[in-house]
């Protein structure tokens, strides 16, 4: 008759030897990448840093993360001041702010949006920019402070 070791625990109760499955080395392996359990210069660190860079380059193409810059609005009256190649100033007003009219009343009502923003100025030119079917869409206003 041939004899059974058996093993006992600290408690009395017998234990056979434990048999390793398959797949208890893959937990293993992915609980030491959670825990980060692995020396620099390793291969299995190699491997994280690599999936963290995959996700930190490829994730926004996938995922949306509603991260885009907001439009900038344009000031309420539609108007947009910067300077010239000369030092002057050079306004940007939308043409729905401007009723039609001759070449005097256009002058009047850009010179009555213009002039709360900057002061005393005098426009030393102006010109309607047209869409494709050309109707004027802005006004571009070259003006000087008095």
């Amino acid at each position: 008759m041939q004899s059974v070791e058996i093993q006992t625990t600290a408690t009395g109760t017998p234990s056979l030897p434990a048999r390793s499955l398959p797949m208890n080395g893959v937990f293993r392996t992915i609980r030491s990448y959670i825990l980060w359990q692995h020396e620099r210069g390793t291969l299995h660190y190699d491997i994280m840093v690599t999936l963290i860079l995959i996700f930190v380059f490829f994730s926004p193409r996938v995922i949306n993360f509603n991260d885009k810059p907001v439009l900038r609005n344009p000031h309420p009256n539609d108007v947009i001041v910067s300077t010239d190649a000369q030092g002057g100033l050079l306004y940007q007003i939308s043409a729905g702010t401007i009723p039609a009219g001759d070449d005097q009343s256009v002058r009047e009502q850009l010179l009555r949006i213009i002039q709360p923003i900057s002061g005393e100025v005098s426009i030393v030119k102006y010109e309607g920019v047209s869409d494709g079917k050309g109707r004027v869409q802005e006004y571009r206003v070259w003006a000087k402070r008095k």
